[in-house]
């Protein structure tokens, strides 16, 4: 069973408002919450060894014919998503630290060539992004504007990025990360993402991890930066 202590409130308050940390395993509760947007208008969280959690508006409830705090099956859930012609996206795993991972994490210092960038790292940046697969910098969203910025340097030139922003009105920031392909595998991406990591735990915010379940590569940056996987979500597929 999931240790929900394991996590901070921050977490714990966004992923799972309105459902308690003691809610039954392998079911579905049900929230009806009428901030969410179209585009998050249906979406499910599956807890590590814990609660699925359905989060609808309002709309989608009706259309569904639930109310906020019903608890079901998952295949009720899985019929009544495909009645009302939702159809969700394929999974994301979310990672987070641990409370105590977290505490560690804030007095580590940046390993060697692993530096906060600024707007002045335009050039060098901008050299990083050329030299980068272009279907892995859409993927990655790693943007030199972003709120926290860091990278790793080798022999002054960048060779891993990790960018992160305060997401969906949260205290969650979100990250992004990018090595180049002649530079995996190295811990370049995980040291960068600690050091990103523990300049937002400073500031007040929780860092977020989130990548497709089939990005065994991402996947295993989270583990080597010693992310703990909180659970997976998928949310609904925009409309064509």
């Amino acid at each position: 069973m999931a240790e929900f202590g394991e996590f901070s409130p921050a977490v714990i308050d966004f992923w799972m408002r309105g459902v308690a940390p003691s809610a039954r395993p392998h079911r579905v509760h049900v929230v009806v919450d009428p901030t969410l947007s179209e585009a998050r208008s249906a979406s499910v969280l599956s807890v590590t060894d814990g609660p699925q959690i359905l989060a609808v508006s309002p709309d989608r409830a009706h259309d569904m014919g639930l109310a906020h705090g019903d608890e079901h099956e998952p295949d009720h859930i899985a019929s009544a998503l495909e009645r009302a012609g939702v159809t969700l996206n394929d999974p994301d795993d979310i990672f987070h630290f641990s409370v105590a991972e977290a505490r560690a994490l804030v007095a580590e210092t940046p390993r060697h060539g692993v530096r906060a960038l600024t707007l002045d790292d335009r050039v060098a940046f901008d050299h990083f992004i050329d030299a980068a697969p272009d279907d892995d910098v859409d993927e990655a969203f790693v943007e030199l504007e972003h709120w926290l910025v860091f990278g790793r340097f080798l022999d002054d030139s960048l060779v891993s990025a990790a960018s992160m922003y305060p997401w969906d009105d949260s205290m969650l920031a979100d990250t992004g990360v990018l090595t180049l392909p002649d530079h995996r595998g190295r811990g370049y991406a995980a040291a960068t993402v600690r050091a990103l990591s523990a300049e937002a735990l400073r500031r007040g915010y929780e860092p977020q991890y989130r990548c497709q379940v089939e990005n065994l590569a991402s996947v295993a940056v989270a583990r080597s930066a010693r992310l703990s996987l909180f659970g997976t979500w998928k949310v609904v597929l925009p409309a064509d």
